[in-house]
């Protein structure tokens, strides 16, 4: 898996540097709510003085040809059926105040799938069972809440509650980074998304010109080996369902990214948590037994007038999974956990995309609208390795293939459409899996910007 994991970063790295350096286009939107120094979003040079209030939101309606639930009642996985869905993801208001140009307080809340909190959903990976969850069914939550200390452009420290930025889709979440209608679903699958935890941060740029370095060093609230389980491996471990999260054993993040060539970003993060096990609800749920966690991530995009490309790969490694999927399927039937297991040693992600400019083709005419075609692939695996005695479930390997067009209305409101479809059961990037494929066409809204400043 590492080699093929290597030689298709390797491949699109080649294709994304035969493609010559231009001025980014215009109508891509900077990320202008990321984490970093480096895009300069809350220094003092920026285009708001004191206070700006802003956001970003989604909007998608799907049309399946599967049914709801590829585990349960099908041996040939998913059933063939005929269903559609619209929903808004994420409606997220954020806001800025400068108490100082050197004293920043930030915040955003998210408002998801209606944001009620107490919406009824259909549990699908408890086999189609109704239930009402107060957590799931529908979210308000507060995503981001810290205050900056700006202090030198290569060292600003930075406490409260932030995005986790580990992988190309947590630092880089808003809809118009990436092209499909929905956030990659390999790394969403494996990883909390959008991931935030409260702690400390240090951050800053460093090098000038073509050696230029910006690097994030946090400390924040661990995972919850909890909530770890088959289908999502740690993606639901993180915590936030108390008024106080547990601190017992920290996570620690290390994030560097490379941005000295104009229009490329190259960029790594690594995540430690010592003892998952140690953050459980409940004392001595796991017996005194340790579970450590490691997420490694690359990734990497370019824009251009004429191109944008993205890849990205996530590899994780949990130790002493088989106890802790022994122990989390007897978790309460009250509590907010899945209990489905096996929860394995190690899950898998890679992805990759490349999206066309139509109007740089034609000579930048502005009579051509701003189109993107692209092409999206991905593989990823929450059961990629388990220990030894541990079955992994083949349903979870999934090769996918994402092809549409975004249109940019405006810089910063995009249309999108977009065709999916799965292979279940393989890691072939073309053929067919054993198990039943799933395809949906998926049309979308997305927006990003602030709109009020003062």
């Amino acid at each position: 898996m590492k080699k093929k994991v290597s030689l298709f970063l390797t491949a699109l790295c080649c294709a994304v540097g035969a493609v010559s350096a231009s001025e980014v286009d215009s109508v891509q939107v900077a990320e202008v709510h990321g984490n970093v120094a480096a895009r300069k979003q809350r220094t003092d040079n920026d285009e708001y003085t004191r206070f700006r209030v802003g956001g970003y939101g989604e909007a998608v309606a799907s049309f399946k040809d599967y049914g709801i639930n590829r585990y349960y009642g099908n041996p040939n996985g998913n059933t063939r059926d005929h269903r559609n869905t619209i929903s808004i993801p994420r409606f997220v208001l954020a806001m800025d105040y400068k108490f100082t140009p050197k004293w920043i307080l930030s915040a955003e809340i998210e408002f998801e799938a209606g944001g009620t909190g107490s919406a009824m959903e259909l549990e699908n990976s408890e086999n189609g069972e109704y239930e009402t969850e107060m957590e799931k069914g529908g979210e308000v939550a507060l995503e981001q809440f810290h205050i900056t200390r700006l202090i030198h452009p290569a060292f600003n420290v930075r406490a409260g509650h932030m995005i986790v930025p580990v992988g190309l889709t947590n630092a880089h979440h808003e809809p118009i980074n990436f092209f499909g209608t929905v956030r990659p679903e390999g790394e969403t699958t494996i990883l909390p998304s959008t991931w935030h935890e409260t702690g400390i941060e240090f951050f800053g740029t460093l090098g000038k010109g073509y050696a230029t370095f910006d690097y994030q060093v946090l400390v924040v609230a661990g995972l919850n080996a909890n909530g770890f389980d088959r289908n999502t491996w740690v993606a639901s471990g993180k915590q936030g369902l108390f008024e106080e999260d547990n601190f017992n054993s920290p996570g620690y993040v290390l994030r560097v990214d490379y941005r000295g060539v104009p229009g490329l970003r190259v960029g790594g993060s690594f995540y430690y948590c010592a003892n998952t096990a140690g953050n459980s609800d409940k004392p001595n749920f796991y017996e005194g037994q340790k579970a450590s966690l490691r997420i490694y991530s690359g990734d990497l995009q370019y824009k251009n007038d004429y191109v944008t490309a993205r890849a990205n790969v996530v590899y994780g490694n949990l130790t002493n999974s088989k106890f802790i999927s022994s122990k989390n399927v007897r978790l309460s039937n009250n509590a907010s956990y899945s209990r489905v297991v096996q929860v394995a040693k190690n899950a898998v992600s890679y992805a990759g995309e490349v999206g066309v400019n139509l109007r740089s083709i034609f000579n930048h005419n502005p009579k051509v609208p701003v189109i993107y075609p692209f092409a999206r692939y991905e593989y990823y695996n929450p059961q990629e390795k388990g220990e030894a005695g541990q079955t992994m479930d083949l349903r979870n390997k999934v090769s996918m293939w994402v092809a549409g067009l975004n249109w940019f209305a405006l810089p910063n409101l995009v249309v999108k459409a977009d065709y999916t479809t799965r292979q279940i059961g393989t890691g072939k990037m073309f053929g067919t899996g054993p198990y039943t494929s799933e395809n949906e066409f998926s049309i979308g809204l997305a927006y990003i910007g602030w709109f009020f400043k003062k």
